[in-house]
């Protein structure tokens, strides 16, 4: 299997999808939002952007099964599964706030073999496959060297829809406020681990996210030396949602904080 030039076709429809997407934002009518749930939205350009990558995909792959975030295509294949989130970011998207991309993986049987993450506004594309090193535009990237929690800065989401864990939330938030460089949050856990894969930030923290969130970056991550767990410290994040990313040099002290509050 010839990962890098399947990589680099994913690469283009991503670019493809991001083009689509930037124009739509140009002339986007908020009238035209949709609610899936609680604070959860969606537009007809999450469902075009998903339907133009599966139709782009299937042509790469056309064995290959789906997993996506709009559910507009019902398919599971047996070896290869693509997992997709077309627009991670779409509250950003919808209020204006330059920070939306999308999220390309390949699942071959239960491993991860391809992660492309496609931030729109600022043109960069960031990929990885199995055994590779990881690029943003072409260039290798690698994870920072910060070798302290205090010497860092985190990024991390916050729960939109499901509260039963806020209050420890904040109160991890507040205890990293004091004992970091400070946390941002972007608003696109893709983002958030591309980031954290090129060395902008040192490490990523978020709980309840699906697949589609994280399964690019995780592959990117990981191939640009950095370090995936959940918040026990196990492998295992797509199923726990829970994860933790850094560069391999913070991940004890964190997972120690995060600890404290999630017991």
């Amino acid at each position: 299997m010839q990962y890098s030039h399947i990589t680099n076709k994913v690469a283009e429809v991503s670019r493809q999808a991001g083009a689509f997407i930037r124009e739509q934002r140009r002339i986007f009518d908020p009238s035209k939002i949709e609610y899936k749930g609680l604070n959860d939205l969606v537009s007809y350009v999450d469902k075009t952007a998903e339907q133009m990558i599966v139709a782009g995909l299937h042509d790469i792959l056309p064995e290959a099964g789906f997993i996506t975030e709009e559910k507009t295509i019902n398919k599971t294949g047996e070896r290869f599964n693509w997992i997709i989130d077309p627009l991670d970011g779409t509250t950003n998207f919808i209020h204006g706030l330059p920070t939306f991309s999308v999220s390309i993986a390949l699942k071959e049987y239960d491993e991860l073999v391809i992660g492309v993450v496609y931030e729109v506004n600022l043109d960069e594309c960031f990929y990885a496959w199995k055994d590779s090193p990881a690029y943003l535009n072409g260039i290798e990237i690698k994870v920072s060297q910060t070798d302290t929690m205090g010497a860092s800065l985190l990024a991390t989401g916050f729960p939109y829809y499901d509260f039963a864990k806020q209050a420890i939330y904040i109160n991890l938030f507040a205890d990293l406020m004091r004992n970091t460089h400070g946390l941002r949050r972007i608003g696109s856990a893709a983002v958030d681990l591309a980031y954290t894969a090129c060395g902008r930030f040192d490490g990523f923290y978020e709980y309840n996210l699906n697949a589609w969130d994280v399964a690019a970056g995780i592959l990117i991550v990981k191939q640009a030396g950095g370090h995936i767990v959940n918040f026990k410290g196990g492998d295992e994040v797509i199923e726990t949602r829970e994860i933790l990313a850094t560069n391999g040099k913070i991940t004890g002290e964190l997972l120690d904080k995060i600890q404290q509050y999630f017991k």
